[in-house]
């Protein structure tokens, strides 16, 4: 048997998670005062997943750059390659929030879209 210990990020609450596990399968989440920290416990330890944001370069905008994030989690271990894709992408203001900026990020199916409004000046 195996454990784990984590601080669930899904709420406020921060509850110490101690997740057990056997032969790679989840056995048991302890420490959880919602059915979501139980959920988190188990994706964390088997297939960890994160929201990236960061942002890009605009040109011919009120600002040089926009804020971006990933429209939904992607893996973990896909960070550091999206944070490069995302170093090469350059946009023509204006920019909207919502706007897809860069689609299948690194092909996790995951697009990332601006989270600001950018003006042309």
């Amino acid at each position: 048997m195996e454990t784990r210990e984590l601080i669930c990020i899904n709420c406020p609450l921060g509850c110490s998670l101690t997740v057990t596990m056997e032969n790679g399968a989840v056995k048991k989440v302890e420490g959880n005062t919602c059915k979501k920290g139980e959920a988190y416990g188990k994706k964390e330890v088997t297939n960890p997943t994160r929201i990236v944001t960061s942002s890009v370069r605009v040109a011919g905008g009120t600002l040089p750059v926009v804020s971006v994030k990933t429209a939904s989690d992607i893996p973990k271990g896909k960070i550091y390659d999206c944070a490069e894709a995302l170093r090469a992408v350059r946009m023509n203001a204006p920019v909207h929030i919502g706007d897809v900026v860069l689609r299948n990020v690194c092909g996790t199916g995951v697009d990332i879209i601006a989270t600001k409004n950018i003006p042309a000046v």
